[in-house]
């Protein structure tokens, strides 16, 4: 017999058991099922022999006879199902007392049993509505966006801590022995040096730093203000950072400013109307002076005046930010 005559074989062999477990299977669910119909739905073997589900088999033959003469047909005559309900019974009987059957039902007992769906028997599955499939999406990628937060924290900070060094070993040499005083380096964000296209070599993104004896460093900047450097200048990672509550806290932001901003602009337009109303019947003493080139180099009112009055035109002033005519003089 050569190699794939037995493969063959073999393979017939556990077809055909998985043929007959499937067939015992079946049993079983026909049986769990007109169990239930019959004695009300969640009865098992076990419940409705009254025995544990670790009852040996003597316990089982036992619970079996006593149940027996309880349903016999005739000790109930006249009964309707009797006799369906005694059949059942010796079957129910017969998986649990045989070892192979009951290691099958204890299989189902403790894992469910599928059930009828027209075209066979199938467990139970769990479908996510829409929402549901919303929250595990957006919880999911929150997490990632967290997890890459984070990593880009850790990179921040050694980013930072690589330019402190660098400020270091230029202001103290290359052991980092501390030196007494203030020493100003420049340090190399990134980049290497490169040549522009007349050769001449272009260094790096250099900064002004500052480098204390005791060992803080900081930002020198033009105007020779000092910033600190440190980890804090990376921005720590939150849960309010993530997308999805980033997004929702943006959202609330502008449409609470519009409401707000709305408001505001109400009570500016009623600011205006009254003013608008105050400058339309108000008085030559309501009007703000105005300031003409003549006060500015020392001349009078009266000459301001007597110049209006001769340019024939009237003054414009403003109120409540924009420009209206004066009320002329009676």
């Amino acid at each position: 017999m050569d190699k794939s005559e037995l493969l063959s074989r073999v393979e017939r062999i556990v077809t055909l058991t998985t043929v007959c477990r499937a067939k015992e299977d079946h049993e079983i669910f026909d049986l769990v099922s007109s169990l239930e119909a019959a004695e009300g739905k969640g009865t098992t073997f076990y419940s409705w022999l009254d025995v544990s589900p670790t009852a040996t088999t003597p316990e089982i033959a036992r619970a079996y006879r006593k149940k027996s003469i309880q349903l016999h047909p005739d000790k109930n005559p006249g009964v309707k199902g009797i006799h369906d309900r005694f059949a059942r019974l010796g079957v129910v009987s017969t998986i649990l007392r045989n070892e192979e059957g009951r290691k099958r039902y204890d299989f189902f007992y403790k894992n469910g049993v599928p059930r009828w769906r027209g075209t066979g028997y199938y467990y139970s599955r769990f479908r996510p509505g829409l929402g549901t499939v919303f929250v595990f999406l957006v919880t999911v990628t929150s997490a990632f966006h967290y997890i890459a937060l984070r990593l880009n924290y850790a990179r921040d900070v050694a980013r930072v801590e690589f330019i402190i060094r660098e400020a270091k070993t230029a202001a103290w040499g290359q052991k980092l022995s501390p030196i007494e005083g203030r020493r100003k380096v420049k340090v190399n964000l990134g980049g290497g040096a490169r040549y522009d296209d007349e050769g001449n070599v272009i260094p790096g993104r250099m900064i002004d730093m500052v480098v204390e004896g005791n060992g803080d460093v900081f930002m020198y900047e033009s105007d020779g203000s000092l910033h600190p450097v440190g980890a804090h200048m990376a921005t720590p990672a939150s849960v309010r950072s993530t997308w999805f509550i980033a997004l929702m806290t943006s959202q609330f932001a502008k449409v609470y400013g519009r409401v707000t901003g709305q408001n505001t602009a109400h009570v500016q337009d009623e600011d205006a109307e009254t003013e608008d109303g105050v400058s339309a019947t108000g008085t030559d003493s309501d009007l703000p002076e105005l300031e003409y080139p003549e006060q500015a180099n020392g001349k009078g009112k009266g000459s301001s005046s007597a110049a209006v009055a001769a340019s024939g035109k009237e003054a414009a002033v403003k109120a409540g930010g924009k420009r209206r005519k004066a009320v002329k003089r009676r």
